[in-house]
């Protein structure tokens, strides 16, 4: 009697794995289906003519590279231009960033300050406010700040690379000094004896072990700032500077909203970029980010 309730009992919990396992890749199907949906759709509404989301068929009868012919050769929505825009702000906001992100993150890693721990939760209390709050002020601000320096307002590259900038530094920061906060600071010492600076420590020791936690940073930042809408939508109202998000925006609106086959052509093309790097980099976001997490 005793075997026969301890094999029942065995045999039970064996369902009961097998039903869970069973479950949870339903559930996996079931989310890999939901997320994977809209790109088919997008991809299929891309090579097909019919310029209808709701009436296409999943695999489209005359398939073609029409919108991406129309989108190539149209003079009114010079998307080339918006693409490169949109590279070129996420490049120098990366970059931007990165710099002052790794030289704030060692001086509230490495150094001992009165109101360090007050700086450090303002920037996170900061941070936790969204940026459509501050959208009318941001925008009022950039006006006054053309008034004096042209370069920096309103219709500007830089004034809006400005916006991105502190709108970054609070999460990044966090990350990088979790990271900074795993390497030994005996490194630090070690070369104080030596005779070396703190510019050297940071340039020439820690620096080069940033590397995961750089890449993770870069990467959120450039694909952060290359999908942004909204701000970018506010600051910049000449069709020439706007971003490829932005421009995507007018085929579906207005007077051209029956446009959705050449607005899937172009979302198709401008998603290459995200698409290449993360494919690239995935393995050092998922490290960088799981070390950075180890202290905050």
């Amino acid at each position: 009697m005793p075997n026969t309730e301890k094999k029942k009992k065995i045999q039970t919990v064996s369902q009961k794995k097998r039903i869970g396992l069973i479950l949870r890749w339903i559930l996996a199907v079931f989310l890999i289906a939901f997320s994977i949906f809209p790109v088919i759709w997008i991809i299929s509404a891309a090579f097909n003519p019919v310029n209808d989301l709701a009436t296409q068929q999943l695999i489209p009868e005359n398939a073609g590279f029409d919108n991406f012919v129309a989108l190539v050769n149209t003079d009114i929505f010079p998307f080339f231009a918006w693409l490169w825009n949109s590279i070129k702000i996420s490049v120098l906001t990366t970059v931007l960033t990165l710099s002052l992100t790794t030289m704030a993150a060692f001086a509230f890693s490495r150094f001992r300050f009165k109101g360090r721990q007050g700086l450090l939760k303002v920037i996170l209390l900061v941070q936790s406010f969204p940026n459509l709050l501050a959208i009318v002020a941001l925008f009022s601000i950039n006006k006054q700040i053309g008034d004096v320096f042209a370069s920096l307002g309103l219709n500007t590259h830089a004034g809006l690379i400005m916006v991105y900038l502190g709108g970054a530094m609070g999460m990044n920061i966090w990350l990088m000094k979790g990271y900074m906060d795993t390497i030994p600071r005996d490194i630090d010492e070690s070369a104080h004896v030596d005779g070396a600076n703190d510019w050297q420590v940071f340039s020439k020791l820690i620096l080069p072990l940033l590397r995961p936690i750089l890449v993770v940073i870069g990467i959120l930042s450039f694909i952060g700032t290359y999908g942004e809408f909204i701000i970018a939508r506010t600051l910049l109202t000449k069709r020439e500077l706007q971003t490829v998000m932005v421009g995507l925006q007018i085929y579906t609106s207005g007077q051209y909203t029956q446009n959705w086959g050449v607005f899937a052509a172009g979302a198709l093309i401008a998603a290459l970029p995200i698409m290449i790097i993360y494919l690239v980099l995935q393995d050092q976001i998922v490290g960088g980010l799981t070390r950075g997490a180890v202290k905050g």
